[in-house]
């Protein structure tokens, strides 16, 4: 059988983050992608100069038509900007009883862009957290969910996950790319303990969609039966090995993104 995923998130114009960064996910890690476009963004490794919305309505009808014909093993979430669009990707998981999903809290690009409107987020926090398996965000969302001040420490950290589990995610996995030190430390949380997840943190410019590639890894992970602990630790690894050679990349004049198929084939 084969193994498939779908990505419900923003589109990138500039190929690095949303939409495209999972579909390269998916077929990097072995798993077949579809999608349901929330939002176009005309974005490119400077920053994003424009956001298109599409209309509710219209993203029911792609879960629907993508539900309906494909036999969809996980489900990642990301971008959507607006309220009545976390109203109608709720409603369409329910609706088709969608397992394993991987919610990614995007709020802001990594350019400093504003991609969830302050309104939406209460929506966020009741419809959306409640229906992962696992909950995704970086110390500025975890922050930002908790209308508290960003993590500093690994302590802190533990405690910001463990308030987000309280909005009835499975678990959550808590990312300290924006931290510190030589090393990158994320937190997977649920309610048998805690994991650590360590790797050497890289002095790139070139992140952007990382916590994109991140998240649709986890989703592939567990479209191939993945436990949830492993499909996370493969997808720590691919995301690092894919930060590692992102330089080999020469994309943009700003945050460049990762090498997504830095097993396949050559930058040069």
């Amino acid at each position: 059988m084969t193994a498939i995923a779908v990505t419900i998130a923003g589109s990138d114009s500039g190929g690095g983050a949303g939409i495209q960064a999972d579909l390269k996910t998916f077929s990097a890690l072995g798993v077949y992608g579809a999608s349901v476009i929330t939002a176009l963004t005309a974005q490119n490794t400077r920053g994003v100069t424009g956001i298109h919305d599409v209309p509710p309505d219209f993203i029911a009808a792609q879960i629907d038509a993508v539900f309906s014909d494909l036999k969809v093993n996980a489900v990642k979430i990301g971008m959507l900007s607006q309220a009545p669009a976390i109203a109608a990707v709720a409603a369409g998981l329910d609706r088709h009883k969608a397992m394993n999903v991987v919610l990614d809290p995007v709020m802001v690009a990594t350019s400093g862009d504003r991609l969830l409107k302050p309104d939406a987020v209460d929506n966020l926090r009741r419809l959306l957290i409640p229906k992962a398996l696992v909950l995704t965000p970086n110390l500025p969302e975890a922050a930002a969910l908790l209308d508290t001040s960003i993590a500093t420490d690994e302590s802190a950290m533990r405690d910001q996950a463990q308030r987000l589990l309280a909005f009835g995610a499975k678990s959550v996995l808590i990312k300290g790319g924006h931290g510190g030190g030589a090393e990158s430390v994320d937190l997977l949380v649920d309610a048998n303990g805690i994991e650590r997840l360590v790797a050497p943190r890289f002095a790139t410019r070139n992140t952007h969609g990382t916590g994109c590639t991140l998240s649709s890894a986890i989703a592939a992970g567990l479209a191939k039966g993945l436990t949830l602990h492993d499909a996370v630790g493969q997808a720590k690894d691919y995301v690092t090995a894919a930060i590692a050679a992102a330089d080999a990349l020469q994309v943009g004049h700003g945050h460049g993104p990762l090498h997504h198929f830095h097993k396949f084939w050559s930058a040069t």
